[in-house]
């Protein structure tokens, strides 16, 4: 098999979602000129994850850039049991604060919103979570999520 094969059956394995897409706008002399603005996490459901933002002309690039984004911030989780964390972490990035505890097996996701979208795609299927901040801001939740679940070390 060629390399294109090998890379084209790695990315197939990594599920995306759409967290987060906004019209971002800039006033010139000519009048008003928009942006896109996309946020995907991309995770393979068994322990990798990311999240990335993208930028654009329009929709479907801002998408795309997003996507490659996320691909290229995958980080690692150790799963215990392949279905919770191990242990009870917390993180704050800029406004936003989130706490992730692991549950017992057939306790479920319960979590909201970016964190629980971020624990779906990494596989995680029994934990509770809690957005701690005030922020409502998709971006910068889900970048508290991933910086509570980096800080997870094998046991």
């Amino acid at each position: 098999m060629s390399e294109n094969q090998i890379k084209n059956q790695e990315e197939e394995v990594f599920e995306d979602r759409l967290l987060d897409l906004r019209r971002v706008t800039r006033m010139t002399a000519g009048g008003r000129r928009f942006n896109f603005e996309a946020v995907v996490v991309v995770g393979n459901k068994a322990g990798k994850v990311g999240v990335g933002l993208g930028k654009a002309n329009d929709v479907a690039k801002a998408i795309e850039k997003a996507r490659n984004n996320a691909k290229k911030n995958l980080i690692e989780i150790p799963l215990k049991e392949e279905r919770t964390i191990p242990y009870e972490v917390e993180a704050k990035f800029s406004a936003a604060k989130v706490r992730i505890k692991p549950a017992k097996k057939g306790h479920g996701l319960i979590a909201g919103g970016p964190v629980r979208v971020i624990c779906q795609l990494a596989g995680i299927k029994d934990v509770s979570a809690k957005i701690l901040s005030h922020t409502k801001n998709p971006l910068t939740n889900a970048l508290a999520a991933i910086e509570a679940l980096k800080k997870i070390r094998k046991i």
